[in-house]
């Protein structure tokens, strides 16, 4: 399984975005000499994440874009969902159960659900404003993730 490089590329910009414009305006042109992003792509981003709602965009002289939402209110769920659609690790996983052959007889679904669900809590746990934050050694034993307590 792995998000969309289209996905991660958003990330990356709307981190930026997060980091440069704050309340100003800003544009495509600066964000994708910042990151290394092709500008085409970094124009492609901009308007899927100006449709979801994730950034308001201005057009003419003085144009650009900023953040429609402070940082800490903008998770990373938000922004791969704006760019790769639902968060579903398998079709079963989200709304479109009855696309599966199986679904009669299957007895997986149920923990594909839990793990989908988990995956989404951890993506919309993790905040535009927390990215620039230093995050712990996630190989030691006390900050890796404890499946037991998330899935209960």
């Amino acid at each position: 399984m792995r998000m969309s490089s289209l996905a991660d590329y958003a990330v990356v910009l709307m981190s930026a975005a997060a980091r440069h414009c704050g309340g100003m305006r800003c544009n495509a042109r600066v964000l994708a000499t910042e990151t290394g992003l092709p500008l085409p792509t970094a124009q492609k981003l901009v308007s899927k994440l100006s449709a979801a709602g994730l950034i308001e965009s201005v057009r003419g002289a003085g144009g650009g874009f900023r953040l429609s939402r402070p940082p800490a209110a903008i998770t990373l769920a938000d922004i791969v969902e704006a760019v790769d659609g639902p968060i579903e690790i398998t079709v079963c996983a989200g709304d479109h159960a009855s696309d599966c052959a199986m679904e009669g007889s299957c007895h997986v679904r149920p923990h594909w659900q839990i793990v989908n669900r988990t995956i989404r809590a951890a993506l919309s746990s993790v905040t535009l404003a927390s990215l620039g934050q230093h995050i712990p050694d996630a190989t030691r034993p006390e900050h890796q993730l404890d499946l037991k307590r998330t899935v209960s």
